[in-house]
């Protein structure tokens, strides 16, 4: 974590309960548009946009999954992918997990994470780096909130999580009906109605659901 990233976070997001799991403090924008616009504007750069700073639906229902069935990463390696605030990690890593990797292509968010594990009391190894063409590095569960976002991010995240869920993983996800999700793959385990910023989802509430990946080809036989 760079000390200039990670002055960014605090100067730019604010601590407090993220809203469908209060047991959790991230560092939140409190005006999610502004924050956008200057990551584009001034401190322009080759980094992703500010996603790290709000608390997406797929994330928050993930965790709220995570932190209401303790036993699925109790005493597990974990790895959450595309970490983003590490919202998932902190919940997997509350629940008692063995280990909780959070992996970030934005080193801000790398940043994020790393201050808001402190912030909430535990131990998460914050990563930064692109690791879909390679392999789950050992974990048992794989976790991923609100990941299918875009046609291209889909084909390689489902190829990852496929190759983690055949080498014996279980993988999770948390998706608010986003486009590229491919539903045939998954069966689910939880529905939830998740608060959500206004002004980047253009409503308040996003019914979210939490997934489990089948790691057989669809209509392969049991």
């Amino acid at each position: 974590m760079s000390d200039l990233s990670a002055a960014f976070v605090r100067l730019h997001a604010r601590l407090t309960p993220v809203a469908f799991v209060p047991e959790v403090r991230l560092h939140q924008a409190d005006e999610p548009i502004g924050l956008w616009e200057l990551t584009e504007g001034e401190f322009r750069s080759a980094q992703p946009p500010p996603f790290w700073a709000f608390a997406w639906a797929g994330g928050q229902a993930l965790a709220r999954y995570v932190t209401d069935h303790p036993e699925l990463v109790a005493g597990r390696r974990v790895l959450d992918l595309a970490s983003g605030s590490g919202l998932v990690a902190i919940a997997a890593a509350r629940g008692g997990a063995a280990s909780v990797r959070a992996v970030e292509v934005d080193e801000r968010a790398v940043a994020a994470v790393a201050l808001n594990a402190e912030a909430n009391g535990v131990r998460v190894d914050a990563e930064l780096g692109d690791i879909l063409d390679g392999d789950a590095g050992g974990a048992e569960v794989v976790l991923a909130g609100d990941v299918f976002y875009s046609e291209a991010m889909a084909r390689r995240m489902l190829r990852f999580l496929l190759r983690a869920a055949r080498s014996g993983a279980r993988v999770l996800v948390g998706d608010p009906g986003r486009a590229f999700l491919p539903r045939e793959r998954f069966h689910e385990l939880a529905a939830y109605e998740v608060p959500v910023p206004e002004a980047l989802e253009s409503v308040r509430v996003k019914h979210t659901t939490v997934w489990e990946l089948d790691p057989a080809p669809p209509g392969a036989a049991r």
